[in-house]
């Protein structure tokens, strides 16, 4: 009886965890401070048909499987979503696209709020992955659209135009969405919270878990062209003459997982750069540990979970001056900044790093105090606010 009359949310995501990504972790930290006090359902889809800890969670997870071919894939997420929108009293979409347009039709047709989370361009995003722009996304949003992306783009307006309330991580991506014609009332800014949990290992423990020494130079994302993993393996024989030690580690799986293996093996540098795949929040607690820096070379953040779980970690963060980035970052005071495909300047700032203790040290230090404020239960109280007022 008491469940029976708690406010009921559904989150619908793309994307959740065993799949890596902000967004999944987000969804994640959401849903399991939402089911404290409300009842929480999420539908998603999702790499794998069955996940073992979805029976650990206190709210339930509806997973389609992304193996499903494409047509009844699509399908099957639209019903559920639509359906699942008449027996919860909130509907908040985490997928711009794909779950927003059955999440808004759903909302409307039974009469609930609509609320959705934008955490990038989903537009731009596309036509990235196909081949279909070499553009930033801040030249994208003056550019002319049209064909495929011109139609996705017109959608992801339309959603957000009627939609009750727009949430975004930063400040930047604000500024993008209202540059959509967005009314700026709608639009809410709560930046991400992280509860990531370091390891309680010592960082030669932990290179010894993971099988890599030397100084390790960590980055984690999704593998695709704009995180700009290419670059950091095309650098590493100039940061070897440098130093013999430097070992690159990547963290992470995607649709450019091949072509940067290429690289690696055209490069030879089988023995210098890792790409360890895709890895759970404590396996890539250990990966933290054992790292002496983590570099975010990203043409494109939102707002990075992936610089705010190494600050929380203690690792110096030297990252790209883009987007929501410039929002947590103080150049020199908390990590370093770069443009975005500097050679030059990436190389010098881990070559400066590398050979001044003292800096490293002040980084680690300014970095925890930094991810002390994107406390995930600020983000929750923050959202739960905007959502149930």
């Amino acid at each position: 009886m008491k469940n029976s009359l708690k406010k009921r949310i559904l989150i619908v995501t793309g994307i959740y965890p065993p799949d890596i990504g902000g967004p999944a972790s987000y969804a994640r930290t959401l849903a399991q401070r939402l089911s404290k006090d409300y009842e929480v359902k999420i539908i998603t889809y999702s790499s794998v048909r069955k996940y073992g800890q979805d029976k650990n969670y206190p709210f339930s997870v509806k997973r389609i499987w992304k193996k499903i071919p494409w047509f009844f894939r699509h399908a099957v997420y639209a019903m559920k979503v639509f359906c699942a929108c008449k027996n919860n009293d909130i509907i908040y979409s985490l997928s711009t696209l794909n779950g927003a347009i059955p999440s808004l039709m759903g909302a409307r047709f039974f009469k609930k709020k609509f609320f959705i989370r934008i955490a990038g361009d989903y537009a731009w995003q596309v036509a990235v992955e196909k081949n279909k722009t070499g553009l930033l996304i801040d030249d994208f949003q003056k550019a002319k659209k049209t064909g495929w992306i011109g139609f996705l783009h017109k959608v992801q307006v339309w959603v957000c135009k009627k939609a009750d309330v727009i949430i975004v991580p930063s400040e930047y991506l604000a500024s993008i969405v209202r540059g959509w014609g967005v009314s700026d009332d709608k639009i809410k800014v709560i930046y991400n919270g992280v509860d990531f949990k370091s390891a309680n290992i010592s960082q030669e423990e932990a290179k010894k878990k993971i099988g890599i020494y030397g100084d390790i130079i960590l980055s984690a994302g999704r593998l695709v062209p704009w995180k700009g993993f290419r670059m950091l393996i095309k650098i590493m024989p100039r940061l070897s003459e440098i130093s013999q030690l430097f070992r690159l580690v990547i963290v992470g799986d995607g649709p450019d997982k091949k072509t940067l293996e290429s690289m690696v093996k055209n490069l030879g540098l089988e023995r210098k750069v890792y790409l360890v795949g895709r890895k759970s929040q404590e396996e890539l607690a250990t990966y933290m540990a054992a790292a002496d820096v983590f570099v975010l070379n990203s043409g494109y953040e939102g707002f990075s979970h992936q610089i705010l779980e190494a600050m929380t970690a203690g690792v110096p963060v030297i990252a790209t001056a883009v987007g929501g980035n410039k929002e947590v970052i103080k150049q020199g005071e908390n990590g370093f900044m770069v443009k975005y495909q500097d050679e030059f300047n990436l190389i010098e700032a881990i070559k400066s790093l590398w050979q001044n203790q003292g800096l490293q040290e002040e980084f680690k230090k300014e970095g925890k105090k930094t991810a002390e404020n994107f406390s995930s239960e600020k983000m929750f109280e923050e959202t739960v606010k905007i959502l149930t007022q």
